[in-house]
């Protein structure tokens, strides 16, 4: 049995009461027994006299184990003080060894910045241990800027942009390109899907660079091919019907917290069959779901949902229909076209999407009227607003390519097309399937010397409409 379990005596509260009491209990009887001896045998007393005498030691001896155990109750009470303030004195100890230690580390923590700062104070004009000067600091960058809505809407010359396979989020092949041509471009196209938020690093670094950006924005997700023409999740009623409002607000959101003016080309070539938000095919059977007048909705709701926003006052509106010559005669004629057409309070610019590209039809002519001339006159019976075209190219094949680059700049320097304040060019190498046949179209602008040579003379030309600076 351990101390801690031990029981007490009976006849006492604590186990030093007990052996108190008993020792007192054994001198008690040791000293009778002595006191009744010494009495019996002394001589000089009577048995009377004893008997006295005995009962006056008992007495006295009574009286001492009486002050005794007052003593010893008050030994109890100051050893409880006693140990009652230890307690409190250990406990404060703790509490101010921590303060010390607290105290401590904040005074090393200030010596620290004390000798950081002196540090820092003594390196400002030389380099530690060399006594060279240190560089300046670099000045804070520059925040980055663009010209108003108003002026990029109304420019003084057209826009030169591309598309190339990176820019504005690398700018090498870009550059490089511009390079070649010896002119600067001064608007840069690219793409995103309704699956991606917002890019503000690629409108901030276009202006930048120097460029407006032209963000062309499909309502599906960024990696679906073109042939991709079912996209149920993102059918033009569902985005009527709200259930891409939170990501459209948050997008509008990001555009305004970004400061810089962009344009947007959204769901371009509208009234072509080959894209989820197109709405019938050459049938007239529904695409995706969709119904006739149901694109001018969806446009007219996103539009909505920004001017909600406050985005619409950095925004460019893009409407960009194909080259209607391409498509099926049902989606040839001018209603169908207007049919689509969301309202000049919702567009800034309109536009095309037109290439020269096989296969070619017999007799064809490779020049401007014969690729642009159809569908601007619509665009022109439609509305009265400036004219991008939004994405144009030419291929190599058959050898047409630098032909049709020089009648293209011709068309272009035409005071007739002076409502044409700009073009993108698409500039890349694509290989694809037509009608089942695998071939590669290089729309690139240096795909051959001769097709380089004649875009940097229909660029440059005398008297021509464009006024670009020199390549860096």
């Amino acid at each position: 049995m351990s101390v801690e379990t031990r029981p007490r005596a009976w006849w006492a509260p604590t186990r030093a009461h007990a052996r108190g009491a008993l020792i007192g209990a054994i001198a008690l009887v040791v000293a009778l027994g002595i006191t009744t001896a010494l009495v019996w045998i002394s001589p000089q007393t009577s048995p009377i006299g004893r008997i006295d005498s005995a009962s006056s030691a008992v007495t006295r001896l009574l009286d001492a184990q009486e002050r005794a155990d007052k003593l010893q109750k008050q030994v109890d009470a100051l050893r409880k003080q006693v140990d009652g303030k230890n307690r409190k004195l250990v406990s404060q100890s703790s509490a101010l060894g921590h303060a010390n230690s607290q105290l401590t580390l904040a005074q090393q923590q200030l010596q620290a910045l004390q000798t950081s700062a002196a540090e820092k104070a003594a390196n400002v004009g030389k380099v530690v241990g060399t006594g060279r000067s240190r560089p300046p600091l670099a000045p804070p960058a520059a925040p980055v800027t663009a010209p108003s809505k108003e002026q990029l809407l109304h420019p003084d010359a057209p826009y030169f942009g591309m598309y190339t396979q990176q820019a504005p989020f690398n700018w090498a092949g870009y550059d490089a390109t511009t390079a070649e041509i010896g002119a600067q471009t001064n608007l840069v196209g690219y793409f995103q899907g309704w699956d991606q938020p917002f890019r503000a690093d690629a409108v901030t670094r276009a202006w930048q660079h120097g460029q407006m950006p032209m963000l062309t924005w499909e309502s599906r997700p960024i990696a679906d091919e073109n042939d991709v023409v079912n996209a149920p999740d993102y059918s033009l009623p569902k985005i009527i019907g709200g259930a891409f409002d939170g990501y459209l607000h948050q997008y509008a959101h990001d555009i305004v917290a970004n400061g810089l003016p962009v344009a947007i080309r959204l769901d371009q070539e509208m009234n072509a069959i080959w894209y989820p938000w197109s709405e019938t095919d050459g049938s007239g059977a529904s695409i995706n779901g969709n119904s006739a007048g149901e694109f001018v909705q969806m446009w007219r709701h996103v539009h909505d949902v920004f001017q909600q926003e406050g985005a619409n006052a950095y925004v460019i509106w893009n409407w960009s229909p194909n080259r209607v010559d391409n498509l099926p005669a049902t989606h040839q004629g001018l209603a169908y076209t207007r049919s689509l057409y969301p309202g000049d309070d919702y567009v800034d610019w309109v536009g095309m999407s037109a290439y020269l590209r096989p296969p070619y039809a017999a007799g064809q002519r490779f020049t401007f009227d014969e690729t642009f001339g159809r569908t601007l006159v619509q665009l022109r019976a439609i509305t009265t607003k400036p004219i991008v075209l939004s994405e144009i190219g030419a291929s190599e094949t058959e050898g047409h390519k630098a032909a049709w680059i020089a009648s293209f700049f011709q068309g272009l320097n035409d005071p007739a097309n002076a409502d044409i304040i700009g073009f993108s060019w698409f500039d890349l190498a694509v290989t694809s399937y037509v009608e089942g046949v695998r071939q590669t179209n290089d729309w690139r602008i240096d795909s051959r010397p001769d097709s380089l040579a004649a875009f940097v003379a229909g660029l440059t030309a005398p008297g021509g409409r464009f006024r670009l600076e020199p390549a860096s």
